[in-house]
């Protein structure tokens, strides 16, 4: 669209890995919001100001990522109308969630205005360094899972991953992702799942490293999480399974080869709200212990 233009980016403190070798992009800002939130917040707002940018666009409805769009003294100012600096730019996009579009769509959007295509998926860039830990790890033929959840209503249970687990074929290796917080877990579910053929990953792979193994696999399989969006954005098989929530709020696979898997029958409590909750509000959980486990397809 304007292939001259810089671009910089802001992202919160431990995700600048994952944009570290986009061929785009001109600078990452980096704000560290566990320690010293607000100051490093100011710091931020001073090294945008700093910088006389044509346009900032504000993906976000947060008041914060709205303050620092206000303060810039960039010309143009776009966002979603529901944050709360809005009135401050000069272009604003209605933001809904649950009519099925998509929130890559969604941020699409704040651009339409400068003209272009709009087709673009996300994109994830890993390095041939990235490449060779993977191939030093795992040989094909593999599948990975990604069975962990910040939240318990967007995790598929353990019996359903070790139900799955048993249908991959056993030549196949299994590889289990996610974050050292992860790494239990992923152990318990190898060991009710009796499997050997079976390796944890988790808190053992950078993040792009993961991408480049997702990248590999003859399927990846997820919840409604981080990993399904890595596997995205690789353009990688995903196999995606929605518990409480939606694919329809717009956090579904985008990859080419993919699958939704999530209960037949309709729940009056589903969807419990738009993000995941620590227990099941109504103490029965059928959204994620009903959903049937698919075939394996290679």
């Amino acid at each position: 669209m304007y292939p001259d233009s810089k671009i910089d980016i802001l992202v919160r403190k431990g995700n600048e890995e994952l944009l570290q070798y986009h061929p785009k992009l001109n600078r990452i800002f980096i704000w560290g919001k566990r320690k010293h939130k607000y100051l490093n917040l100011l710091k931020v707002i001073y090294q945008i100001r700093r910088k006389p940018y044509h346009i900032v666009i504000n993906v976000h409805r947060f008041p914060t990522s709205g303050l620092i769009t206000f303060l810039s003294r960039a010309r143009e100012k776009c966002g979603f109308d529901k944050n709360p600096f809005a009135f401050s730019y000069t272009q604003k996009v209605l933001h809904e969630i649950g009519n099925g579009k998509h929130e890559v769509e969604r941020n699409l959007e704040l651009i339409h205005h400068l003209g272009g295509r709009f087709d673009y998926k996300p994109r994830l860039y890993f390095s041939e360094s990235d490449q060779r830990r993977v191939d030093d790890l795992v040989k094909p033929p593999y599948v990975t899972m990604g069975p962990a959840s910040v939240w318990f209503t967007k995790q598929l249970p353990t019996d359903k991953w070790c139900e799955l687990i048993r249908s991959i074929p056993e030549n196949i290796t299994i590889c289990l992702i996610g974050s050292a917080n992860d790494v239990n877990y992923c152990e318990e579910i190898i060991r009710l799942s009796s499997r050997e053929n079976i390796l944890n990953f988790s808190g053992k792979l950078r993040l792009l490293e993961s991408a480049a193994l997702m990248n590999g696999s003859l399927m990846n399989y997820c919840n409604d999480s981080g990993p399904l969006h890595m596997s995205s954005a690789v353009n990688a098989p995903t196999t995606a399974f929605f518990c409480s929530t939606l694919p329809e709020f717009g956090f579904g696979p985008l990859s080419d080869k993919s699958t939704v898997c999530q209960i037949n029958e309709e729940l009056s409590c589903r969807p419990c709200g738009l993000h995941g909750k620590s227990e099941c509000p109504e103490e029965h959980f059928k959204c994620g212990t009903q959903i049937k486990i698919p075939a394996f397809a290679s």
